[in-house]
């Protein structure tokens, strides 16, 4: 008997890949991953921040995003360049196993993940609605990698989120109502797409002392009429980084109507690693901007530049310049 254990000692010794782990996605599933994973697939876009995050960036080999859409995650992150790209988000199981991914990330109910468990690739449904499944999934994420210097990291952008929570409420929580300013996070132009509420958006509004116009909208990146727009009356607009410019919109003249438009209260949302406002770990970032900018008086003391520098060096492993800084937060490429 004790012959047969130390062979098969020897077995696991000598081939480490045999040995695994279970892990609970964000979906709820239990998924069996391999003891060491350092080859990943990421499907979900915004993901790609949280493994950037936990030190694990350098391992994605197989990618939905590109460097056109997200240049900064790609300049700071340069060995995506060699990656397998794809467009959409749905990966071939036998183009994953020739680069012998070991997991793959996928967002949420998008219905990749069985086709990929049943190539024999573990898959991770992923997802966040608020910060504190946002803190789960980092958390989550961090299990998969199974290093110290994952959990460690997981430990500490938690520990930065919950505190930059804790600050931002503090000024905020007692403000009245009529000292919130209605706030419509225009995603799309053309078409006019909005994000509403039960979504990420509508809570670092709330949070950073905002009201969303389109409350009465359910869900993000939703159509809605220029005529809606126009009823709402939003105080504040806030532009997705890549969604263009109001005055050159099919709405620009609608849209001078507008009590924002008219008093200049248009704002270009920042864009990073990903852009600050959607699902990624620099919404930590975003929920500072916001406040700042929706009140500048309660956040006087708050430096964006150095925050987003002090960030990208503990969190990306990347320091900013500051100018490399300051258009980040106004939405501009890296400059070669």
């Amino acid at each position: 008997m004790k012959t047969c254990h130390t062979w098969l000692l020897c077995v696991w010794l000598a081939f480490p890949a045999l040995a695994t782990r279970q892990v609970v996605d964000d979906a709820g599933h239990t998924v069996t991953v391999p003891a060491h994973v350092e080859r990943i697939a990421d499907g979900w876009f915004a993901h790609h921040s949280v493994l950037m995050t936990l030190g694990a960036g350098r391992n994605i080999v197989a990618t939905v995003n590109h460097e056109e859409n997200q240049p900064w995650m790609f300049k700071i992150n340069p060995s995506l360049r060699q990656a397998l790209q794809i467009r959409g988000t749905s990966f071939n199981s036998e183009d994953l196993l020739a680069r012998h991914v070991d997991v793959v990330f996928v967002a949420k109910g998008k219905g990749d993940a069985q086709s990929y468990s049943q190539a024999g690739i573990p898959a991770l449904e992923m997802a966040f609605t608020d910060y504190a499944s946002m803190e789960k999934s980092v958390t989550t994420t961090a299990e998969v990698l199974g290093t110290e210097q994952a959990r460690v990291r997981a430990t500490a952008y938690n520990q930065y989120l919950n505190r930059v929570l804790a600050d931002v409420q503090a000024k905020t929580a007692e403000l009245a109502e009529n000292q919130r300013p209605r706030v419509l996070h225009i995603q799309s132009l053309n078409p006019l797409k909005v994000d509403g509420r039960n979504t990420l958006i509508d809570t670092w509004i709330t949070l950073a002392g905002g009201r969303n116009a389109a409350g009465e909208v359910d869900g993000n990146m939703k159509e809605v009429s220029p005529e809606r727009v126009l009823y709402w009356q939003p105080q504040v607009i806030i532009l997705g980084a890549g969604c263009g410019d109001i005055a050159s919109s099919p709405y620009a003249a609608l849209f001078k109507e507008l009590n924002a438009v008219k008093q200049g209260n248009v704002w270009r949302n920042p864009a990073g690693v990903f852009p600050w406002d959607r699902y990624g770990t620099e919404s930590a970032l975003q929920l500072q901007w916001a406040a700042s900018k929706l009140h500048p008086a309660l956040f006087s003391g708050l430096d964006m530049v150095s925050v987003t520098r002090d960030f990208y060096r503990q969190f990306f492993d990347y320091s900013l310049t500051q100018e490399q800084a300051m258009r980040v937060l106004n939405a501009l490429p890296p400059q070669e």
